[in-house]
């Protein structure tokens, strides 16, 4: 059915790579498909059913990695068989033609993920390194869930790859210390280095003009190499790096059991040997270690060993988020409300020692913050002094309310009653209290002793009992005309009765 599918779709006009997706096979698979006459596909069917495969002895483990995780792609089985069995003698090509047909057979339809793949001028030996960081899940030993984080730094002309695995964020010093590791592996450094616009290494970037953090300058003035930030996810300028991340999460980390970080980074390395730069790589055609080999020579010696002790923890910057917190490590931690700005980028500078970090807004200033680190995930550590400006307007409401009566218990009750049934709110039933206590200041002490009679709770409910009391009082009745002031002392003149008489009777 497939092979019949695979000729009907390219006779309509899909392409080999459009025919593999459509129907979630290899593109390989697809050509070799192509090439076959009916009788000769008919003929390679049966040759599959009968003879005797060099795979088979590992049948079972084949099928229950492939039930176990449909997504596996054949060059990962491929891996796994060397590292658990140290298979030499089988190609590659071999396995992936043993997975379709086992595949096929027991129904296990591969899921497949769209990669995004950059087209990269290749550059001259001893140039470029490009640097990138990614993180996944894995499941542990212990029946878990455990997040990794990997720095993955690769030669542009050679391919040659280096992977460091930590269990936790990277830092600064991290990255120097990993980077150091890289140079080892690679026999060398190139004249430029090619980052992710991290924060890591950079506060801010305007327009090309990196402020870099003072312990990343520091390490890149001693090692003179020249630094190039890209943007997230940006093909163009580090495209071969992107890939290296994906291809050591799906070929490498994906399905493994994590259980220790040390065993973890040692089957890292081993990987890299056996597969990650041992394995054709599919744009330059050749092994990556080989062509390391002709590179290496023109990579800049690595003289002397870095402080890594004397990197500066001050220099760790996080975001300072709407909400008034910095995230560091899983959690959240509080800065004084007012802190984050509309109108400026809202960097701040973390200290770090074992069990305590500092936050300030310019390195070497007076910390704004101060938290111990919690070692559970998901938190929101908050100094209850950074909310200090709601709590101060609420202290100032309740003291006016207070002001504002005579009895003090009765004042005590209200606010209590106020505070129970509308925490989220008070500030806004404590506004209406104070508006009613100056419109009817008379009648406000009875409004509260008749909310209390009544059980009721409410700032509106009293606010309608002051205008009760105050209607009853009288306060709405007409008023007096007020009299002009230049008026007041003037007396109407006296009229003789015989005039009025006069008006009366129509008189001149």
């Amino acid at each position: 059915m497939i092979y019949q599918e695979i000729h009907r779709l390219k006779n309509i006009g899909f392409s080999n790579s459009k025919i593999a997706k459509q129907l979630k096979i290899s593109r390989n698979r697809v050509i070799d498909y192509l090439s076959m006459t009916p009788d000769e596909f008919a003929e390679f069917m049966a040759s599959l059913h009968n003879r005797t495969k060099k795979l088979d002895p590992y049948q079972h483990e084949i099928l229950t990695w492939l039930k176990a995780y449909p997504d596996a792609t054949s060059a990962q089985i491929y891996d796994w068989l060397q590292d658990h069995f140290d298979i030499q003698s089988v190609a590659e090509n071999t396995v992936r033609n043993y997975v379709n047909h086992l595949r096929e057979h027991y129904h296990i339809p591969k899921v497949t993920v769209a990669r995004v793949y950059g087209a990269v001028d290749e550059l001259p030996p001893g140039q470029q390194i490009q640097v990138d960081f990614g993180e996944i899940m894995v499941d542990t030993s212990s029946g878990g869930r455990q997040k990794l984080y990997v720095a993955g730094f690769i030669l542009s002309h050679s391919r040659f790859k280096y992977v460091e695995w930590l269990d936790r964020p990277f830092r600064t010093d991290d990255l120097i210390r990993i980077q150091e590791n890289a140079f080892q592996y690679f026999g060398g450094m190139t004249e430029e280095i090619v980052y992710d616009q991290d924060r890591l290494l950079a506060v801010s970037e305007n327009a090309g003009d990196l402020i870099l953090t003072e312990s990343f300058t520091q390490y890149q003035r001693f090692r003179r190499f020249k630094v190039e930030l890209c943007r997230k996810s940006d093909p163009e300028s580090k495209g071969k790096i992107e890939q290296v991340i994906k291809y050591v999460k799906n070929n490498f980390a994906q399905h493994r059991i994590f259980d220790h970080l040390n065993t973890w980074q040692q089957a890292a390395l081993r990987w890299l040997k056996r597969t990650g730069n041992y394995k054709i790589h599919h744009n330059i055609k050749k092994r990556p270690f080989e062509v390391h080999a002709l590179e290496k020579p023109h990579l800049q010696t690595v003289s002397g060993n870095y402080n890594i002790e004397s990197i500066s923890y001050t220099n760790i910057t996080r975001k300072i988020h709407k909400d008034n917190v910095i995230r560091f490590e899983g959690n959240r931690y509080s800065v004084p409300l007012g802190t984050f700005q509309s109108d400026r980028e809202n960097i701040a500078y973390v200290s770090v020692t074992d069990t305590h970090l500092s936050i300030s807004l310019q390195p070497d200033t007076q910390p704004i913050a101060s938290h111990q680190i919690s070692e559970i995930k998901g938190q929101v550590i908050s100094d209850p002094s950074h909310r200090q400006r709601a709590q101060t307007k609420r202290d100032r409401q309740i003291a006016q309310v207070y002001e504002a009566m005579d009895d003090t218990e009765l004042a005590a009750w209200l606010v209590d009653t106020l505070q129970r049934q509308y925490p989220r709110h008070l500030t806004d039933q404590l506004k209406i209290v104070l508006k009613s206590a100056e419109q009817y200041p008379q009648h406000i002490n009875t409004a509260v002793k008749e909310l209390n009679r009544l059980g009721l709770t409410s700032a509106n409910d009293l606010r309608d009992i002051a205008i009760s009391l105050d209607i009853q009082a009288g306060r709405h009745q007409s008023k007096p005309a007020v009299i002009n002031e230049k008026y007041k002392d003037m007396t109407a003149p006296e009229r003789n009765q015989e005039i009025y008489l006069k008006v009366l009777q129509g008189g001149q």
